[in-house]
């Protein structure tokens, strides 16, 4: 709603709409009737609009972005108010995004304080500004600005926002006040110059060339995305159209947006990132009911890459760390890797010395594992072994605090297992944070069969203080992520079955995901070893499952990736970052297929997809029926952040329900009948319920828990 009120020769409209002050139906009737009634108002003459609470408007109500109220859109509300005979100002503290900003841009004047924030962030959701945004802010930013920040949807501050002519005046003092004093200062001066519609885009002789080069960075920045090459439309027609006719190109445009699968899939992620922090128990205990322990000090075990990550993760949100590595010259060589990290976070601007002094005076590295005593949390980060394992957490147990959680980085191994080692098993947990910790945002927070409800809470709120997006999965070989990840099982058994690395990559990279087959010697070789088989380059079979040699061979060869200089690719020393196709490797491929009789066929695109998407789906399912995952759009967040599956495409789940789940379910059978030795492509019984009942799943189900629906 508007809560409208007259103060002296002042109409204040204040959106009163909680906690965002969003654009509801009310919101926008209540703006449009209170122009209305300001105008016939005599003793009013000026009007101000502001928020209530701590935000001017954070735009439009996501899930009524196609909807209209009784034909009153945010343009209808724009266009009153331009047009009024009165001057209208906005005032704007908090944000002012998207639909919020649309309307500050329709009104004569806009003021901020000095910490607001602007910008246009639709496009993350597959969209355009779509009330006349992208033909109003070029008439006042220039069209490169307007290009930028539209097509980012970066959020500006107040500084740039005034720099860039966006507002007029960052205020000091109290902001209604300050309002009121400056409507008071314009009061009776012409507006028609104010009006956008009426203003010129500057350089508008020179939009084709500011096309083209914002077009190149936007395919270089976004690509696989069609929103912010529809915003660069839209911009452009603001400047070589008629303001009416630009107005109608940006329509037209969003109604193609919001109606695309990338838009649904955006908008879906947006929800489901958000719907991951909400979890549930077996037992029952939620999110909403559970509160979390006290954590304001906590120790690593182990110094190594993924150790003194962590560590940097927890200095920067200020809980002091105790680094443990076994002596003083790992813990040397890991302080010196932490200061380089917010050595290089200051030079990019993303820390200031001093915070960085303060992260370093936070940490202290030890030797003596008794020294973590007194701490909240112990995170392990040690080598990636059982009885490794459970050797440190007997010794955490007697060592800490009975109060302390002791939570472990593994990425496979089970937690129940680790916890057993306890006489805590009730404060055992899995953190799996994801390589580089102090980059990817992305935490796997794992509970087992006695982790407690207040365990849970406490790590999924340690990974929001953190700044990483936590999701939640119960334990069991590989969790979540490693345990669906059947990318790199399949691509390898496409290359020995006829298709190239190099074009299965390309295949992906078009798909939207940079993949890179893996070497990974070192994991076959243990899972060999721990099933007592000796393999070799005639080895078809492991355990009853398929198994291909083929990178066994590069690794004995010295290919071993990136640090070796070749692997599936070369790699040349100056740009190791930028793989060369090896032709070398085509001739081992070639000689290992003669070798094994294996006879090589042509490959389409096709089939790379499936076989790579679709065994990791079926995975999905199955880890949807054994409760290791609550709910599909947790394993999509976990695909987005954990391997950059490409976020306009939802994730693996959505993915499927956009296939149609019965196309999915039918083309695992015949995969399963053609590749019986490869039990990842075992039909999920949960698939198949799914699919013999619908081939779509509305996109609402899937944010809940809607298997217990069935």
């Amino acid at each position: 709603m508007v809560d409208y009120r007259v103060d002296n020769q002042f109409t204040v409209l204040e959106i009163n709409n909680p906690p965002v002050n969003a654009l509801s139906s009310d919101v926008t009737i209540g703006l449009y009737d209170g122009i209305l009634k300001a105008l016939q108002d005599d003793s009013v003459q000026a009007v101000i609009i502001i928020g209530k609470g701590k935000v001017f408007c954070a735009g439009a109500d996501i899930t009524a972005f196609s909807k209209s109220i009784k034909g009153l859109g945010i343009t209808d509300v724009g266009h009153a108010i331009e047009s009024s005979s009165k001057p209208v100002i906005s005032a704007v503290y908090g944000v002012a995004l998207g639909g919020g900003l649309e309307i500050a841009l329709f009104c004569h004047y806009r003021i901020s304080d000095k910490k607001a924030k602007f910008g246009f962030p639709e496009v993350q959701l597959g969209l355009l500004p779509g009330a006349e945004g992208t033909i109003r802010l070029p008439r006042l930013t220039g069209l490169p600005v307007a290009m930028e920040i539209i097509t980012s949807g970066r959020q500006l501050s107040a500084q740039e926002a005034v720099k860039y002519g966006i507002i007029d005046k960052i205020v000091e003092n109290d902001l209604l006040q300050e309002a009121k004093t400056f409507a008071t200062s314009i009061i009776g001066k012409p507006l028609d110059s104010l009006r956008l519609r009426t203003k010129k885009v500057k350089n508008a002789d020179l939009v084709d060339k500011y096309y083209d080069d914002a077009l190149k960075e936007v395919k270089r920045k976004s690509k696989g995305l069609i929103a912010p090459v529809s915003c660069l439309k839209t911009i452009r027609g603001s400047a070589k159209l008629p303001y009416d006719t630009a107005a109608q190109l940006e329509r037209s445009l969003f109604t193609e947006l919001i109606t695309s699968s990338q838009s649904a899939a955006l908008r879906y992620s947006f929800f489901a990132e958000r719907s991951a922090a909400k979890w549930r128990l077996p037992n029952g205990a939620r999110s909403a009911n559970t509160k979390p322990g006290s954590v304001v000090s906590a120790a690593v075990i182990g110094a190594g890459t993924m150790g003194s990550g962590i560590a940097v993760c927890l200095l920067r949100a200020g809980i002091p760390v105790i680094l443990v590595e076994q002596n003083e010259k790992l813990l040397k060589a890991a302080q010196t890797n932490i200061d380089q990290i917010f050595r290089g976070s200051v030079q990019l601007g993303k820390m200031t010395l001093e915070k960085r002094q303060e992260c370093l005076r936070m940490l202290q590295g030890t030797a003596q594992l008794e020294k973590v005593k007194d701490v909240d949390i112990v995170i392990e980060a040690i080598f990636e072994n059982l009885k490794l394992k459970q050797e440190v957490f007997a010794k955490l147990d007697k060592i800490c605090k009975p109060t302390a959680f002791l939570c472990s980085n593994t990425s496979t191994l089970d937690i129940d297992k680790i916890a057993s080692a306890t006489s805590r098993p009730d404060k055992v947990a899995g953190t799996h944070f994801f390589a580089p910790a102090h980059i990817m945002r992305l935490l796997e927070n794992v509970y087992g069969s006695k982790t407690s409800p207040e365990t849970v809470a406490t790590v999924m709120e340690l990974g929001r203080k953190i700044g990483k997006i936590s999701v939640l999965s119960k334990t069991c070989d590989g969790f979540i992520a490693n345990r669906m990840n059947k990318i790199g099982v399949e691509a390898v058994y496409l290359v020995e079955e006829g298709a190239s690395p190099y074009n299965i990559d390309q295949i992906m990279e078009d798909f939207g995901m940079s993949m890179g087959l893996d070497v990974g010697w070192r994991i076959r070789q243990e899972q060999a070893k721990a099933l007592g088989v000796n393999l070799t380059a005639e080895t078809k079979y492991l355990n009853a499952e398929r198994y291909c040699s083929l990178p066994d061979k590069l690794y004995e060869l010295g290919r071993n990736g990136i640090k070796t200089g070749r692997g599936w690719y070369r790699y040349d020393p100056a740009n190791p970052r930028k793989p060369i196709p090896d032709l070398d490797v085509l001739d081992i491929i070639q000689t290992h297929c003669q070798n094994l009789g294996i006879q090589r066929r042509e490959i389409t695109a096709q089939e790379v997809i499936e076989r790579c998407l679709y065994a990791t789906i079926n995975e999905g399912f199955k880890i949807l029926e054994e409760n290791v995952a609550e709910k599909p759009s947790d394993i999509d967040v976990i695909w987005q952040y954990g391997f950059a599956f490409p976020r306009y495409r939802g994730g693996p789940m959505f993915y499927a329900s956009q296939v149609g789940l019965r196309k999915v379910f039918e083309r695992i059978c015949y995969y399963h009948a053609t590749f019986p030795y490869s039990k990842h492509w075992l039909p999920s019984d949960l698939l198949r319920k799914l699919a013999s009942s619908t081939d779509e799943i509305p996109i609402n189900q899937w944010m809940n828990n809607w298997s217990s629906k069935l």
